[in-house]
């Protein structure tokens, strides 16, 4: 028995090493908040705003959002299949009433992505959103022009016109464009970002906050 018992406990121990080799990317941040909401539970029927990094260093969601029951459930560096991935976990258990939805920046940096490919993987994510939840509105925010992927502005630009062109077929879901906003001349602002010149300063989310406010269901 107690061979057994120590063999039993070798295979837990492999088994434990080998999925922490192999668990897909994100998992630990995802559990993080899944964790969090088993202590603090989430509000029922939230506005959910979903997406990377932008979404969650949305410091002041709360302040400038504060009568509409919002969550953040941003996770930074996810691209839109992580999105995918985690639908069951980040979304579908908060049966949103509204969606918001940043999502596709990390996507623009993969050399090997168009912007075909990349309005094809929101075809996909939406698909999937509303195959579970086809009558909540949706809200998606336009890939924003950050300094520090100038090069990438062109295939942003083609991007954000192709999934504008998509979404326009559903109309239950509004696409905010904040890449004009967010431009001087026709360039990247940098006074609108923190030094990494890729995450937003309050200027920056004090545009965001006016552009997606007015469309945000009323409590």
């Amino acid at each position: 028995m107690k061979k057994l018992l120590i063999l039993v406990a070798i295979l837990q121990l492999t088994a434990a090493a080998a999925f922490a080799q192999t668990k897909p990317k994100f998992w630990d941040d995802v559990q993080t908040i899944k964790s969090y909401d088993k202590l603090f539970n989430p509000p029922a029927h939230p506005i959910l705003f979903v997406g990377s990094s932008s979404i969650r260093k949305w410091a002041d969601m709360q302040v400038a959002f504060g009568n509409y029951n919002v969550i953040n459930r941003g996770v930074g560096g996810m691209v839109i299949n992580d999105i995918i991935f985690y639908l069951n976990d980040i979304v579908f258990p908060y049966e949103p009433r509204q969606i918001v939805l940043y999502v596709g920046e990390n996507d623009i940096i993969n050399e090997a992505s168009t912007a075909d490919t990349i309005l094809n993987q929101t075809i996909s994510l939406f698909r999937a959103i509303r195959a579970k939840m086809p009558d909540v509105p949706i809200v998606y925010i336009a890939m924003k022009p950050s300094p520090s992927r100038d090069k990438y502005q062109s295939k942003a630009i083609h991007a954000n016109n192709l999934i504008r062109q998509f979404l326009a077929e559903d109309k239950k879901t509004v696409f905010v464009d904040i890449f004009p906003l967010m431009l001087k001349d026709g360039k990247s602002r940098p006074e609108l970002f923190v030094s990494d010149m890729l995450h937003m300063n309050q200027q920056g989310y004090t545009i965001w906050d006016n552009a997606v406010k007015p469309y945000l269901l009323k409590p």
